[in-house]
């Protein structure tokens, strides 16, 4: 049975809801006694299943239109993600950093590059702003593949993540990377979580981005999802190695569109990404932290978000 894909959102008594879309309609199905997505992901891969599709039976209670959205993540799930995963990442990263070795030496490694990228509460969704930091000059959209993980370290769904980067901060030095990869806008993850059971063979889809800028593609890219080098179930099994997850993990798996060293994103442009069988993710470009000033509000008010489109 297609469940369509979990979301969080505000419904018009103001209460906070989990719930199902209807894969085809934006008929929503409120999960009943479900508080948060980190309730579903404490659930083991089996049992998670069978609520859905119980919940998947049952009539609609809202639409898609009268609702609020929120972004899929809460509690104390946290988003990691993945570095050098494609070869294009690889070149990507030498080509700004006069460290290449560094990348080289990790794409060919055991061991993957994994670094913390974003609490729930800082994570943008579809149609709010994505940012870039004041002081730094070479900016760009990372389209990704979002691996949502239980506590259990099973992948349960699927999701596209944004992993919005300074390359010019990461590329004046590798220790940067925190910098480069945690602030204000850097992280934006679809509305939608898609079973993953519901996807298949993900590796058959395919990774595709635009960047609209004054009504015209700036930049244009795409690829297939079997040329990510690691295997998914490792990147889980290093990230889960000594680190526990009570609430699970949405774990960004790297990107292998990086436009040339001559685009950085600007203010104003607005980035479009598709992942075929998982999902999309649009979003305007903010630049400097003032844009983002409305996410401390919505921490306790979730209506407060600046959505500016669903």
């Amino acid at each position: 049975m297609a469940t369509g894909g979990i979301m969080r959102f505000v419904g018009s008594d103001g209460a906070t809801r989990v719930g199902l879309r209807a894969p085809d309609s934006g008929d929503l199905r409120s999960l009943p006694g479900v508080t948060g997505v980190a309730q579903l992901l404490r659930l083991t891969r089996d049992d998670l299943r069978l609520r859905l599709e119980e919940a998947a039976r049952a009539t609609p209670d809202h639409q898609i239109d009268d609702v609020t959205v929120l972004p899929p993540i809460d509690g104390d799930t946290e988003v990691w993600a993945s570095g050098v995963t494609y070869e294009r990442s690889r070149q990507a990263r030498g080509e700004e950093s006069d460290s290449a070795d560094l990348y080289d030496r990790v794409y060919d490694a055991d061991r993957p590059e994994l670094f913390f990228k974003s609490v729930p509460w800082r994570v943008v969704t579809d149609g709010e702003p994505i940012g870039v930091r004041d002081d730094s000059g070479f900016d760009v959209p990372e389209p990704e593949l979002a691996l949502v993980v239980n506590a259990h370290a099973e992948i349960v769904g699927y999701t596209v993540c944004d992993d919005v980067s300074s390359r010019s901060i990461e590329g004046e030095n590798a220790l940067y990377l925190p910098q480069a990869k945690v602030y204000a806008g850097s992280c934006a993850l679809a509305s939608r979580i898609v079973p993953a059971w519901e996807v298949g063979d993900v590796r058959e889809q395919r990774v595709r981005m635009r960047i609209v800028r004054a009504g015209a593609d700036a930049f244009t890219g795409e690829i297939p999802l079997t040329a990510l080098r690691r295997n998914l179930e490792g990147l889980v099994s290093w990230l889960f190695r000594s680190y526990p997850f009570p609430d699970g993990a949405v774990l960004a798996t790297g990107t292998g569109i990086v436009p040339g060293m001559d685009f950085t994103l600007r203010d104003g442009d607005v980035v479009e990404i598709e992942i075929s069988g998982v999902g999309t993710l649009s979003n305007p470009v903010a630049k400097g932290t003032d844009p983002f000033a409305w996410l401390l509000a919505a921490r306790d008010a979730p209506r407060a978000r600046s959505t500016t489109s669903r």
